[in-house]
Order: C-alpha cells, then structure tokens, then sequence
C-alpha cells in the first residue's frame, strides 16, 4: 500500500506478534487491528530515519492503550528490530507507565511518578498490573498462560 509523505514523515503503529514479527501501520490505526487482535508481545509507536545506507529507529515508544504494555516489553521490540536489522536505541526514547486500579478497575498512565488512580484517587500499585482480560467484557480465558508468560492480550 503507497503511503503518504506525510504519513512516512510521522510514527507508525507497530506491534510484536506472538510469532516475534515486527508489524506497522500508519499511525492513525488501532494497535488490536494491526495484530488482527490477537496476543502480542510487545506494542507502541515508532519512527524511523535513514542514515547512509539503511534504516534506523529514530523513536520507539510501548504507548498502546489497547494493550498497554508494560516497559519490560523492550526486550522481545529489540528482537523482532534486530531481527530485520533495523539498528536501535538500547531501550525505549519514550516509556509509558500503565496501571490498573484495584479498586476502580480503570486503566490509567502514570505521569511523573504519581501512582494515583486519575478516576477515583485509590493508590496504583507499584508494578505493572494490567490484567487484559479485565478490559474485555466477556472475553475467553487464555489457555496458555497470557499474560502469565508476557503476552498481551488486546483490550478494548
């Protein structure tokens, strides 16, 4: 599909299949539809840069709020970027802190260190809770481990 100029200027949306592969879309396209809403591994925005002879990533963030990915996602990004040789920052140029609240069950980014829920005021916890299954009404049980072994499950 022929992009734009100023679609290529601009980030894309990208995920990390279960698979490990490396998929974009334009920026103004869902998360969970780039992944055909499956699992994933890792997902975000990204923006790239030609030096020489090659393609670079100039920016790589993990800000999906259909799958609000934890920053310990970088490591299976790095693998699916180093997989198509693509060189890299050594970690993501923007993280994004997601929470669930226990007590709401809202969906919340931290900002500058502030683990209050932005909805009703209840503490966040400290590490990463997204449980995926809370976010989708009525969605099936994953049967080999989820988000046990560091798959995404999308949300709404």
């Amino acid at each position: 599909m022929e992009q734009s100029a100023v679609e290529l200027a601009e980030p894309f949306t990208f995920v990390v299949g279960t698979d490990g592969v490396l998929r974009l879309v334009p920026r103004r396209s869902e998360h969970v539809a780039c992944a055909g809403g499956d699992m994933v591994l890792g997902a975000g925005e990204i923006g790239f840069l030609r030096e020489a002879d090659r393609w670079t990533v100039s920016e790589v963030s993990n800000q999906s709020t259909g799958y609000c990915p934890d920053v310990s996602s970088w490591a299976e990004v790095a693998r699916a970027l180093d997989a198509v040789e693509l060189g890299r920052p050594s970690g993501f140029t923007h993280e994004v802190v997601f929470r669930r609240c226990p007590d709401c069950q809202e969906h919340n980014i931290v900002r500058e260190g502030d683990f209050v829920c932005v909805f009703c005021g209840s503490d966040l916890p400290a590490t990463w809770n997204v449980d995926p299954l809370v976010r989708r009404p009525g969605a099936q049980p994953l049967t080999d481990g989820g988000e046990e072994d560091g798959r995404l499950a999308p949300g709404q």
